[in-house]
């Protein structure tokens, strides 16, 4: 017996940047990195297979924490170049019709009016399928980019996003749904009754508000966030309504999913709004053997690999782990970057993260199509929702065709994923089921 369906998103990695990089499937997808094309092609598979999102994810810095140098991250392409995914976000909806786009935005590099502005010109022009992906910061180069000599405290950061989305949200209901009359007869465009000054002023921000453009189709971008540590777990209760999720058991997944529902409770939210996809690098191939191969050819360290796993794990903490023997267990680490991955790797033997440094989730998906949706089948039936959020770091169009046009179909044929997206806006199909 299946488990009900489950929803299925993509982490666009390493945001709208190179794609493919040094892989033997790249084609014409290194050279035209700074073009929509990649990111289009996927959309429109994602659209075909009845995904709900596509998730790009973003940083605004050059790296230099490793070896307190910017030369590793130039010279392998870790977690840089990147350009600004709201410029990307109008190509894909205009190539789509139904899939939602989330973009990623920091709390901390935009001013809540700026933000809540852009957001709802993008739910305009994508006719209600935009959201929004909430990150705080974590990294001091990008703060220094911004005028500041490092981030904020990482609790006070979630303390500033909570404040954050409250104007935000004001912002984007200060025009009634009805306030935009167009009434040739009479007159009148707008009904300034209608229209409401927010007045708001907190300890981090102030806006007078009213917001600049009409209500929005969704009134508001889907809330999207990763939260990992206590305190990101809390703000992603409050206010999220998809959250990017990792772990590799159905346990572990279980675990977070009924926490993360459990604080929605306390928060006096209804915990089915709130949709936990879990990160998942399936490999699927003709036959088993074929995705093992792959598998271990994923998991087999070579220098270059050493290098940008080290880099990419600076980056993400903010610490150095050029300083850390590859063969110890790492000691205690204190980080006001990602704490909940700084926490996770403390006692563990650097060589041995860094063969996973690309990949995440279960190595159960691996095999054949068949074989995958199996497992994935399994996995959302012991952990009771809400679905899979696909990730390859460095895909190639060949890993799109594999899992749109190959995984998708058997999971469509058990049951387990959408034929047809029953509704026109974005948070409309992430409630349907």
């Amino acid at each position: 017996m299946s488990a009900d369906r489950f929803h299925l998103g993509w982490f666009y990695s390493k945001g709208f940047g190179p794609k493919a990089w040094r892989h033997a499937w790249a084609g014409s997808a290194v050279g035209r990195f700074a073009r929509p094309d990649m990111a289009v092609d996927l959309a429109r598979s994602m659209e075909r297979a009845g995904f709900d999102y596509l998730m790009i994810e973003d940083s605004s810095n050059v790296p230099y924490t490793y070896q307190g140098s910017h030369d590793a991250y130039l010279r392998h392409s870790v977690d840089t170049p990147k350009l600004d995914p709201t410029v990307l976000a109008p190509f894909l909806v205009a190539a789509t019709e139904r899939l939602g786009v989330v973009v990623t935005c920091s709390t901390t590099e935009y001013h809540p009016f700026m933000l809540a502005r852009k957001m709802n010109a993008l739910d305009h022009v994508s006719e209600g399928r935009i959201g929004w992906n909430v990150v705080t910061g974590s990294n001091d180069g990008g703060a220094q980019n911004y005028g500041r000599e490092k981030q904020f405290p990482h609790d006070e950061r979630y303390d500033m996003a909570d404040e954050f989305l409250e104007l935000t949200h004001r912002l984007w209901d200060a025009w009634d749904p009805d306030a935009v009359v167009l009434d040739l007869e009479r007159g009148v465009f707008a009904d300034g009754s209608k229209v409401h000054p927010v007045h708001f002023e907190g300890k981090y921000f102030k806006s007078r508000g009213p917001l600049s453009a009409p209500r929005s189709p969704q009134g508001s971008p889907v809330i999207c966030q990763a939260g990992g540590s206590p305190r990101g777990r809390r703000f992603a209760a409050q206010w999220a309504e998809t959250i990017i999720a990792s772990a590799d058991t159905p346990e572990q997944m279980k675990a977070y999913r009924d926490e993360v529902r459990a604080k929605a409770v306390e928060a006096g939210r209804n915990p089915d709004h709130v949709k936990v996809l879990f990160l998942a690098s399936p490999i699927v191939a003709d036959t088993h053997a074929d995705a093992e191969a792959r598998l271990a050819a994923d998991l087999t360290l070579t220098e270059d690999r050493i290098q940008y796993g080290l880099a990419h794990f600076s980056r993400l903490t903010g610490i150095d782990f050029s300083q850390f023997h590859l063969d110890e267990p790492l000691p205690s680490l204190k980080s006001n970057g990602h704490q909940s991955m700084a926490a996770g790797f403390e006692g563990k033997v650097l060589r041995n993260l860094l063969t996973r440094a690309q990949r995440f989730g279960s190595d159960a998906f691996v095999g054949t199509p068949e074989e995958v949706a199996a497992v994935m089948d399994e996995f959302m039936q012991e952990v009771g929702g809400d679905g899979f959020l696909i990730v390859n770091s460095y895909f190639s169009r060949r890993y799109v065709m594999e899992i749109c046009d190959g995984l998708v179909p058997e999971l469509q044929r058990r049951g387990l994923t959408r034929t047809r997206y029953e509704h026109a806006h974005f948070r409309d199909n992430l409630l349907a089921f």
